[in-house]
């Protein structure tokens, strides 16, 4: 019997993160991420996707990580099955928060196109950047928007601390990253990974931030043998 398979896109990202990696038999409901600007409304916004279904299973990609945390916070009894990819479960600190702000001065000078570029080397592995995956991620970021990407970074930057949180989660929970993840790098999801009671923790050779789009048959297995865990409850 499948179960709706709640998704949650990245900053900047879109539901072509998602495109390559869906595992067989799910029922995929992919959240637009781009209209709120704090991570509680962006996961009231996701929730209305499964409105009238019973329970189901969650996943998100680094800002999705972080609303999938929230639906918890907004859903939990609901929830089969969570996976937190390349995320972490801490707040910004005032370092990102800076940095994140110095991009929105620079998409606010009107150069929204130079915010990408400047992203890249933190999203991909070396080995991709300037190849046609590199393309596929300038090109939806430039779907996203300058509108929606100030949206997005507003919400992260006020996101909340979910570590003192982790231990109550009580469902199969996959938490894996790309090995070489420079932006939310493995040592945060090992954090994750001591702290959720039913996690299962994964990394994904030769990948940096965007393992979905950088190796989505690993990650079709992944998934597809996480949601084939027993549902608790």
């Amino acid at each position: 019997m499948s179960i709706p398979l709640l998704l949650l896109p990245g900053l900047l990202c879109d539901a072509r993160l998602w495109r390559d990696c869906l595992p067989p038999g799910a029922e995929p409901r992919i959240a637009d991420l781009t209209r709120q600007d704090s991570i509680a409304a962006m996961a009231r916004q996701a929730l209305e996707l499964v409105a009238g279904e019973g329970r189901f299973a969650v996943a998100g990609l680094s800002m999705g990580g972080y609303v999938a945390l929230e639906i918890w916070r907004q859903a939990g009894p609901r929830i089969s099955h969570l996976a937190l990819l390349d995320t972490s479960a801490r707040a910004d600190t005032p370092e990102q928060t800076q940095r994140r702000l110095d991009l929105i001065a620079l998409s606010g000078r009107g150069a929204f196109k130079g915010v990408t570029p400047r992203l890249l080397p933190l999203l991909l592995h070396p080995s991709r950047l300037g190849g046609p995956l590199a393309d596929e991620v300038m090109a939806m970021a430039e779907r996203v928007g300058v509108e929606g990407f100030l949206r997005q970074q507003r919400a992260i930057m006020t996101r909340p601390d979910s570590r003192a949180e982790l231990p109550g989660i009580g469902v199969p929970t996959l938490i894996a990253c790309g090995a070489e993840d420079a932006l939310t790098p493995p040592a945060l999801h090992d954090e994750m990974a001591a702290l959720v009671p039913a996690a299962q923790r994964i990394s994904f050779q030769g990948c940096g931030h965007l393992p979905t789009m950088e190796a989505p048959g690993a990650v079709r297995g992944a998934l597809s043998d996480w949601l084939s865990l027993p549902r608790s409850g």
